[in-house]
């Protein structure tokens, strides 16, 4: 089962966390930098990345596993 890979907010750094893990992958200080973390991560397990805002809200979804549904053209 592959597993989503989210970059939140902690505090006053950004944290890159793999769905129902109970800690951090990596805590980093920049939202940028734990993207590109968190983008890395999802492609090695072709998953979803999902970039939360400082609010805690998705802000962005990227996928790099087999999307079910891909854009025709």
């Amino acid at each position: 089962m592959k597993k989503n890979v989210h970059v939140t907010p902690k505090g006053e750094e950004w944290a890159v966390k793999t769905a129902n893990s109970g800690k951090a992958y990596r805590v980093v200080d920049t939202q940028k930098e734990a993207i590109n973390i968190g983008r890395e991560v999802a492609k090695n397990n072709s998953s979803e990345l999902l970039i939360h805002g400082k609010n805690g809200r998705i802000r962005e979804k990227n996928s790099y596993g087999n999307d079910p549904f891909p854009p025709k053209g």
